[in-house]
């Protein structure tokens, strides 16, 4: 019995940022991943599962929540050590995702250092092994995908900033849009091939326009003028270090190129900021706060009300005229009969 194939991204409604971001990262994946943040039941899978269809190898690799180290980068072959008496070099799943995805669901719940590992790996495209004073180093050029469920904890700072590209998604479509998504969804699973041959010329469409924007990545330029203006965004974003400007600059180019342009240009730099800052923005930049306003006029026949006690409180009482002695107010009990 043949598996069942992905459901086609483009036939995925109500979550088109998502898809810019994910498409982005398939022309050009140095960008460094995204991370999809959302509830549970918001079809981030079946979006991850689509991209594969956009690339060439179309190798989609799911990282078990529960996987060692071993299994994901690799490690030395035993039975050939023993039976043969030579060293041979197991590929892990870093290398079975190499011009592919490599989908990391949950991957808030995942070890640290394991995360990190991941990343250094999709950041550079290459996964180096050091065991047992064997060393080797292979390519692990993929598209880096990782989902998190915002309920189930959050990642650390460090690593939220290593992800190049996040997107958060609403658990609340409009209705329209939540009955044409079940409506897509079960057409699907009643009868993937018609599906399939439903949206074949719109996902053709799609990957062709990503094959020819990964042809021409490399001949547009990463020009001074976005650069400055990427700068000067960040600084006004109070973005610690330097990951966003460079992420933001690729990002720019890959949707330069996705749009067939030859140059990079403001849409551009403008279409990839929610993606970039999206984790990487302090609060305090994202708004000031409004400036106090001015207590409202108070009428010429109000008496001055005791601003220690504060001004308008429930139950206060009016001022009452005291008797003056001289200079000093006398109580009651004091006066003259």
């Amino acid at each position: 019995m043949s598996p069942t194939p992905p459901f086609p991204l483009a036939a995925v409604v109500a979550a088109d940022a998502l898809k810019q971001a994910l498409c982005l990262a398939a022309i050009d994946p140095s960008i460094g991943g995204v991370l999809i943040e959302g509830p549970r039941g918001m079809a981030k899978s079946t979006l991850a599962r689509g991209v594969a269809d956009l690339l060439e190898s179309g190798a989609f690799v799911d990282l078990p929540l529960g996987a060692s180290e071993e299994r994901i980068v690799g490690t030395l072959d035993l039975d050939a050590a023993l039976g043969e008496g030579r060293v041979r070099f197991s590929p892990g799943l870093l290398a079975k995702a190499h011009g592919g995805v490599l989908y990391v669901d949950e991957v808030n719940l995942l070890p640290d250092h394991l995360v990190d590992l991941l990343l250094d790996v999709a950041a550079s495209g290459t996964n180096q092994v050091e065991r047992d004073g064997v060393s080797h180093r292979h390519p692990a050029r993929f598209v880096l995908i990782g989902t998190m469920n915002p309920e189930e904890g959050d990642l650390r700072p460090q690593l939220l900033d290593r992800f190049g590209f996040k997107v958060t998604l609403s658990g609340s479509p409009e209705p329209a849009a939540r009955a044409e998504i079940v409506r897509r969804r079960l057409a699907f699973d009643a009868d993937p091939q018609a599906f399939l041959a439903r949206w074949h010329a719109e996902q053709d469409a799609l990957v062709q326009r990503c094959l020819a924007a990964r042809r021409k990545l490399a001949s547009i330029p990463l020009d001074d003028a976005s650069l400055s203006s990427i700068a000067q965004r960040c600084f006004d974003a109070e973005v610690d270090g330097l990951r966003a400007d460079l992420v933001w600059l690729r990002g720019a180019r890959a949707h330069a190129a996705w749009r067939g342009a030859r140059a990079i240009a403001p849409e551009d730099l403008d279409a990839v900021e929610p993606f970039v800052l999206a984790h990487r923005r302090r609060a305090s930049a994202e708004a000031s706060p409004p400036a106090p306003s001015a207590p409202p006029p108070r009428p010429a026949d109000t008496p001055p009300q005791d601003t220690a006690a504060g001004e308008g409180q429930w139950g206060e009482l009016p001022a009452q005229p005291v008797p003056m002695a001289g200079n000093r107010a006398l109580p009651t009990w004091l006066k003259k009969t």
